[in-house]
């Protein structure tokens, strides 16, 4: 069974930092494009951070530029992210998603593309409240 798990469901005040975790099983991550997706209250979902396993390419949305971070572990065909500064509107579920048909010739714009996306977690809740 193809499936991705995140973790790292927590409660963390303004300005604090969280490390989320996206487990693959069933296949590997390497060879894949993998999205870090947040769905605020009220919000559609949104992909703000991309790494492509096959030419490390590494994308972020203007807003969490300099404050994440996306790195991949291939030993344990796990993807993590690194959120320094978080903000209040930055609470809501956060999803890892694979998109399989990445590849090096892959124009760069691909990577927001939601319908890319065919592997999905269940998503973990993140909470920025003081």
């Amino acid at each position: 069974q193809l499936q991705l798990v995140e973790s790292g469901v927590g409660l963390v005040q303004p300005g604090g930092s969280l490390i989320l975790s996206c487990a693959a099983s069933g296949f590997t991550l390497d060879g894949s494009g993998i999205g870090w997706f947040l769905q605020a209250p009220w919000k559609a979902r949104e992909v703000f951070s991309f790494f492509s396993t096959l030419d490390v390419r590494i994308f972020y949305t203007d807003s969490v530029k300099v404050r994440f971070t996306i790195s991949i572990d291939n030993s344990q065909n796990k993807v993590y992210l690194q959120m320094n500064s978080l903000k209040p509107e930055e609470t809501g579920v956060y999803y890892c998603a694979a998109d399989s048909r990445w590849r090096v010739t892959t124009i760069e714009p691909m990577w927001m593309k939601e319908w890319r996306y065919d592997y999905w977690g269940q998503g973990t809740q993140v909470t920025v409240s003081a």
